[in-house]
């Protein structure tokens, strides 16, 4: 069984403990801080103590009108309707100058919010997020339109068409963000859009609010205008359907479950036919040849499941390995998991933290007892440890058939499944054998295998000998019931841009 360490369990950046000192966090609306209109609020958890470490103004509808409406008039305002590219760029540049400068206060809050380590936070999701903001501060100045040349052959005698697209911000723009990554997540929402020139209401998950409101007061740190990035925090039920159904509303950005998604997608489409973006669930596949270099893919294997606790949607949950080397690899990557320090996020030896919340880890916990009641074998793991009830151990299970449930629903946490193959057809009816399609991986020294195998995958994101490799520049987006659109890369910007073509006769 791991073992588990609570040590260094409080904030040590001045900044982080002042924010969390100042008392309920707020919403803000129309470039105004604001409580909840009626003096509602909600806890923020600590998922390695199970102590309450902040309370949030709790919003409704009536908040949600506002912002709304606050982001409509700003769309339409000579300050930001108005505003040149570079100007919007300078403001991107900015609000990552300023993220830089308080890179180990972001970290300290967002580990201690959501859970995960404090090197993940400070040394890849908090720079990632960084990332995404430089990136399209210069994507902003390249959006342009085209001309094109027509064949139209009716034109009045001796006149030509003149042919050209006008690109323009699709609008007001409803961000709803989970609770995995919370900062990063939202960062790929919020810097886009804002390149495009359109306007925001942001609402961030209930569990994982801080960092959200941090990045809003960066924002305004920035220069950003008034009413052009709002934030509305509440529950999903009430305040994230108010934004889905809220009929000024012109796209929402979503991301998580593939559930919550359907009733987004429901939403939107009943208001207003407003454009939807949703990246959903996962049930990744990482297919191991029997050439793989081990030594590269047992750590590789396991970080691509154990990081973050599994709460990833790209998380490799399913191994798919070759009979010839499967206990070796299986052997490794279960050794891998005992030997990780699992503990307080902040505890900076801490290599996996906690859950983000009881319920999840229980609901994890389920899955994995289900599977060995139905004839799976528990190789490593599978105990919840820890009097928060929030830490998961890493753990494996074998034995693993096509129509357990485990093997097909998305379970969000620290949880491989092992499945064996005995040719690469095999290999791929099991990789695609699922409702999802976010991403993969293929661990193999073989040429034509990498680019056969990756061809054949279903999935918007293939990763060779390699997982989690993310990068501002690549585009990420799911095939199935995944999601739709992406994010990230020149194609995120398109996501908030609509298209006019104008043709006259000269």
């Amino acid at each position: 069984m791991s073992s588990l360490s609570l040590n260094n369990i409080k904030p040590t950046v001045a900044s982080a403990k002042a924010f969390l000192e100042r008392g309920c966090q707020k919403m803000f609306i129309n470039g105004e801080w604001v409580d909840a209109y009626d003096g509602s609020t909600f806890e923020t958890i600590d998922p390695g103590t199970g102590t309450v470490i902040n309370e949030v103004a709790k919003g409704s509808i009536a908040e949600i009108n506002d912002a709304v409406a606050a982001a409509r008039a700003a769309l339409e305002s000579d300050q930001w309707h108005n505003m040149l590219p570079v100007e919007r760029a300078q403001i991107l540049n900015k609000i990552a100058d300023i993220m830089d400068e308080k890179i180990d206060e972001l970290s300290e809050l967002e580990t201690l919010d959501q859970g995960k380590p404090l090197y993940v936070s400070r040394w890849a999701e908090i720079p990632g997020a960084i990332d995404q903001f430089r990136y399209f501060a210069g994507i902003a100045r390249t959006i342009e339109g085209q001309t094109i040349t027509s064949s139209i052959g009716y034109q009045p005698e001796g006149k030509k068409t003149f042919s050209y697209t006008l690109r323009h911000p699709l609008g007001v723009v409803a961000c709803i963000t989970p609770w995995n990554s919370p900062l990063v997540l939202t960062a790929m929402k919020i810097a886009p859009a804002l390149a495009a020139g359109c306007t925001i209401v942001l609402k961030p998950a209930t569990l994982t609010s801080l960092t959200a409101v941090r990045l809003v007061e960066i924002c305004q740190q920035a220069g950003l205008p008034e009413g052009v990035l709002n934030l509305v925090t509440g529950s999903g039920s009430t305040v994230g359907e108010a934004l889905a159904m809220h009929p000024d509303v012109d796209k929402v950005s979503f991301t998580g479950s593939t559930e919550i998604g359907r009733r987004v997608i429901k939403s939107a489409g009943e208001s207003n036919l407003k454009k939807v973006q949703v990246e959903l669930g996962g049930k990744s596949p990482q297919i191991v040849m029997p050439d793989a270099d081990l030594d590269l893919t047992i750590p590789g294997v396991a970080n691509a499941i154990f990081f973050n606790g599994g709460q990833v949607c790209v998380a490799g949950s399913r191994l798919i390995v070759h009979k010839s080397i499967s206990d070796q690899l299986v052997e490794g990557v279960a050794k891998y998991g005992r030997e990780m320090v699992m503990g307080h996020g902040l505890d900076p030896k801490t290599q996996m933290g906690p859950l983000v919340a009881k319920s999840h880890a229980e609901s994890v916990k389920k899955y994995v007892d289900d599977a060995v009641s139905v004839g799976a074998e528990l190789i490593s793991g599978g105990h919840i440890l820890g009097s928060s009830g929030c830490y998961m151990e890493p753990t494996i299970v074998g034995n693993v058939e096509q129509d357990m449930v485990i093997f097909k629903d998305e379970v969000f946490g620290p949880v491989l499944t092992v499945s064996v193959f005995e040719d690469d057809e095999q290999a791929l009816i099991l990789a695609n054998d699922s409702p999802y399609g976010l991403a993969a991986s293929i661990w193999t020294e073989g040429l034509s295998n990498t680019h056969r195998i990756a061809d054949s995958i279903n999935a918007g994101t293939v990763w060779v000998n390699s997982h989690l490799m993310f990068d501002a520049a690549l585009p990420i987006g799911g095939w199935k019931q995944s999601g739709w659109g992406q994010e990230s890369g020149h194609q995120a910007v398109s996501n908030y841009l609509k298209d006019k073509t104008v043709t006259s006769i000269i």
